[in-house]
């Protein structure tokens, strides 16, 4: 379909490198929306814990002995130290920097020589903060923000989507988690996610293999999901053969981080977020699922398929952030069809930081 309409301006370019924009992202944006958090595996067993973030809000996931599955702020009530770090199993967590120590359902259990100190009597008040969790299949999302819509709000159609694709979410099993880091800021990341635009240029191997033109490649933009469908291409090209259960790529963006992605061939997904760690460097995550019939030789071809596509991103994301750290222009334009999820974003941005 011919795209109508005229281009859209970008966010101002000053805003992807001021440490003010992000401060004022971080209290109104990350603070406020549901983001992915790891996955119940990680704190599968009664007394497991997990050290994760919700943008620079530190979290912590546990399990207590009685398999009741919680979240907190993962910050000691006395003076602010982290009080874990890592994963692994406990019956308390106690704070490394005074020993003040919790039970597993967030209550204050003890600190050393609180019985003589006139506050003795507040320490019922200074459990650890507990924050809003909610699940969907095997995945834990958390919210900081107490009066947040429910999770279901924010995932839209997505689970059906997959379902619909021949993914179960709750058959695939963790196959590896994914780490990196990157100079280039948060929403340039995010920005570089939500666009094809690039693909024929900028992922001729990718291309080769799903359908990337205007009219194959679906784009579509609804409330907090954005979401990008690309059919295999008749006859694709390159060493990863995309043959599966699977006809379509999936790739999915839950505002304002999150992703969600799955690859032609057999059922996969891999999820994570997209977090800020100042205004010019970001950090990835991604967890990889595979179907448990998945056999080893497509895995290791469709892991190095994914990762061939991150490197090339990687470069591309901190060739912008050079390019807007420059200074003197102050925005770019967005071509209405071909980058509207984009678009998209940037005005959910507006409207959060409004």
């Amino acid at each position: 379909m011919a795209a109508t309409g005229t281009m859209s301006r970008t966010l101002p370019w000053d805003w992807y490198t001021d440490p003010a924009v992000l401060r004022l992202e971080q209290e109104r944006i990350f603070r406020r929306f549901w983001q992915y958090a790891g996955l119940l595996t990680d704190v599968a067993q009664p007394g497991s814990f997990a050290a994760t973030r919700a943008g620079d809000v530190p979290v912590v996931l546990v399990r207590d002995e009685g398999g009741t599955l919680r979240a907190f702020l993962n910050v000691c009530r006395h003076r602010g130290s982290l009080v874990c770090e890592g994963s692994g199993m406990r019956k308390t967590l106690q704070c490394p920097y005074h020993a003040w120590t919790y039970g597993l359902d967030g209550r204050l259990l003890n600190a050393p020589r609180l019985e003589r100190e006139e506050t003795a009597a507040e320490a019922g008040e200074l459990g650890l903060v507990q924050l809003r969790l909610e699940t969907w299949g095997p995945f834990a999302f958390v919210n900081p923000d107490p009066e947040a819509a429910p999770l279901s709000d924010f995932l839209g159609d997505i689970p059906e989507r997959l379902a619909a694709s021949g993914v179960d979410v709750d058959a695939l099993r963790f196959l590896e988690r994914a780490e990196s880091e990157c100079e280039a800021n948060w929403k340039i990341c995010a920005e570089n996610y939500l666009e094809c635009y690039h693909c024929p240029t900028a992922h001729p191997g990718f291309s080769a293999v799903v359908d990337v033109s205007p009219d194959g490649y679906l784009l579509e933009a609804e409330g907090w999901r954005m979401s990008q469908v690309g059919p295999v291409r008749p006859e694709p090209r390159g060493p990863y053969r995309p043959a599966g259960e699977v006809e379509r790529g999936q790739f999915h963006f839950l505002f304002p981080n999150t992703v969600v992605n799955v690859m032609p061939g057999r059922p996969n997904v891999s999820i994570g977020p997209i977090v800020p760690l100042s205004p010019e460097r970001t950090h990835r995550t991604l967890d990889y699922l595979v179907a448990e019939s998945a056999d080893e030789a497509w895995i290791a071809d469709m892991l190095a398929f994914d990762a061939q596509v991150g490197a090339e991103d990687l470069a591309l994301v901190e060739r912008v952030q050079a390019g807007v750290r420059s200074g003197l222009l102050h925005g770019g334009r967005l071509l209405p069809a071909s980058e509207r999820l984009v678009a998209h974003f940037q005005e959910l941005v507006l409207q959060a930081l409004a």
